[in-house]
């Protein structure tokens, strides 16, 4: 697909929303009020696109994209990082200047770039933001901003969302449902990578593959500035069993993870990867906290540049936390 080249952003380039419906007094009908307030005081143009309970967020974007490309507006994500990376997809295939308003637990894309996480702090942060292309990843024919991975680490994410919808989302509801994760038996991987024209075999419970410098840098990887050259990192432990994976978790926490000896990284522009023990055509792969089926094999590579977003100015960067 043709990708234009990107307009310029001004006071009069028009704003269309990407955000959850609310529901009376819901949060998210909060949210939107705040943002409404900050950009009808500034005389901003701007339109939600409200992607309904049980809605489809891709279609949403998709619409947001559409109308955003026909009369030269921008496309903004307000959510957490699933509709955040569901709604880049859509801008960086199209061109279309990008912003954000993070609502998630965790917003690392929003925390990397210095976007306040406040909803009218982010949605001030907007009113003079400057496009600035931002490196995406790729797997497949799927981009995503924080990481992708296979293994341990989307049952982490199908856990933690299942006790989210139970006990409401929150950091230690995501901690205590990891660490149950962690104690179960960890089923391995046999994989092989594909890069340079080399084959290599390897044995693992998960492969991670990072696209956000503030992510790994916050668990010890020395490779996190690779990301600043257009590379990804993939990351995975040797075979180990649950009570020693608990141990690489805590060495994460602590920000040590590169000290360990189980843990190999490796740093690339494209890796194919694909198993090499059973015959299965799909599998699991987590997106930036979300659940999907890919065919095999999974081929993945930076594509820096390829999104246009709508970088906070200085003065309006919230502190890296």
């Amino acid at each position: 697909m043709a990708v234009d080249a990107p307009d310029a952003f001004s006071a009069s380039t028009p704003l269309f929303i990407v955000a959850n419906a609310g529901s009376g007094h819901d949060a998210a009908d909060d949210t939107r009020a705040a943002m409404t307030k900050v950009f009808t005081a500034a005389g901003r143009s701007h339109e939600f696109v409200l992607i309904e309970k049980g809605g489809d967020v891709v279609a949403a974007a998709q619409d947001a994209v559409e109308r955003a490309r026909a009369v030269r507006g921008a496309v903004i994500a307000a959510g957490g990082d699933g509709t955040i990376s569901a709604v880049a997809q859509q801008a960086a295939d199209s061109g279309v200047l990008f912003g954000i308003v993070p609502l998630g637990t965790f917003n690392y894309f929003a925390r990397v770039h210095g976007v306040p996480q406040d909803a009218a702090a982010a949605a001030r942060a907007l009113l003079t933001a400057t496009p600035q292309p931002t490196q995406v990843g790729c797997v497949n024919n799927r981009s995503f901003l924080v990481n992708a991975s296979l293994g341990l680490y989307p049952e982490l994410l199908e856990d933690r969302e299942a006790y989210k919808q139970r006990y409401g989302r929150s950091r230690l509801v995501a901690l205590v449902s990891g660490l149950r994760s962690l104690l179960r038996e960890q089923r391995q991987l046999h994989l092989e990578f594909g890069i340079d024209g080399e084959i290599r075999r390897i044995k693992t419970p998960t492969l991670f593959v990072g696209n956000n410098r503030l992510q790994l840098e916050r668990v010890g990887l020395d490779d996190a500035a690779a990301l600043d050259d257009g590379h990804l990192v993939a990351v995975h432990p040797r075979p180990i069993g649950a009570l020693a994976m608990l141990g690489l978790t805590l060495r994460g926490a602590l920000g040590r993870l590169g000290d360990a000896d189980q843990v190999q990284s490796l740093v690339f522009r494209e890796l194919e990867v694909r198993p090499r023990r059973w015959a299965r055509r799909r599998i699991k792969v987590g997106i930036d906290g979300e659940i999907v089926w890919m065919r095999l094999p999974l081929r993945f590579r930076a594509k820096p540049g390829a999104l246009q977003f709508l970088m906070p100015a200085p003065a309006a960067r919230a502190a890296v936390e």
